[in-house]
């Protein structure tokens, strides 16, 4: 039995990462919305939903209909062999295993529903350049998402928007502040700043203004 505790969690670039889904019920529906937002993705199963061919129409999303359980090794083969990702998601125990199987000679990856896969997929929080994922490793998909709900109550949409002028005032900072200790002393000034964060409640440009007057001010203070 895989150690839960070996899991580390990682932000990989999907893009070009081929994902391979069998299975269409609900479980395959969830996995080809999430994934079909970052890599091509490639559904195999007997029959398909409208959901389905919407998403084939708009994302990067191949269906084939067949029956797993009717394909030869070598049909499967062919399938998942150029394949990052690999999620078994059929509703027979046995088919997943044995695609399982066949995925780990190819040394692919695998993301299961029966049990711990090579990986497994978090909770997710995105703000803008921030994300944030959760996961209890399986133990408790339930609680994975209760954990989401209360810290969405924190992290903001303003955290999105401080992101966006802590890069920007980051990079003008290095053009006008030779001192890396000073540019950040300047970043966290703008970070703890209330006034900043209450005027991106109301926009971010306004919010941006207040961020350069403190830039303004601090550089000032460092020439005087």
């Amino acid at each position: 039995m895989k150690n839960k505790n070996h899991f580390l969690p990682l932000l990989i670039d999907m893009n070009d990462k081929n994902i391979v889904i069998f299975g269409s019920g609900s479980v395959g529906e969830r996995k080809v919305n999430l994934f079909s937002a970052y890599a091509p993705v490639t559904v195999v199963s007997r029959s398909f939903s409208d959901t389905f061919f919407e998403l084939e129409r708009k994302n990067n999303v191949t269906l084939i209909k067949a029956d797993a359980g009717k394909l030869t090794d070598a049909d499967i083969n062919d399938i998942i062999k150029e394949a990052f990702l690999v999620i078994p998601a059929t509703n027979d125990r046995t088919i997943n295993e044995r695609i399982v199987n066949l995925s780990k000679l190819y040394g692919i990856l695998t993301n299961e529903v029966d049990a711990i896969g090579d990986v497994t997929v978090p909770a997710v929080i995105k703000r803008g350049g921030l994300t944030i994922s959760i996961s209890t490793t399986g133990s408790s998909p339930a609680f994975s998402r209760f954990t989401r709900q209360q810290v969405e109550k924190i992290i903001t949409p303003e955290f999105a928007d401080m992101i966006k002028i802590q890069d920007e005032m980051r990079t003008y900072l290095k053009n006008e502040v030779p001192d890396q200790r000073d540019r950040k002393d300047i970043l966290w000034d703008i970070l703890e700043s209330e006034e900043v964060w209450a005027a991106l409640k109301e926009s971010y440009e306004k919010g941006f203004k207040i961020a350069q007057d403190i830039v303004r001010k601090k550089i000032s203070e460092k020439v005087r």
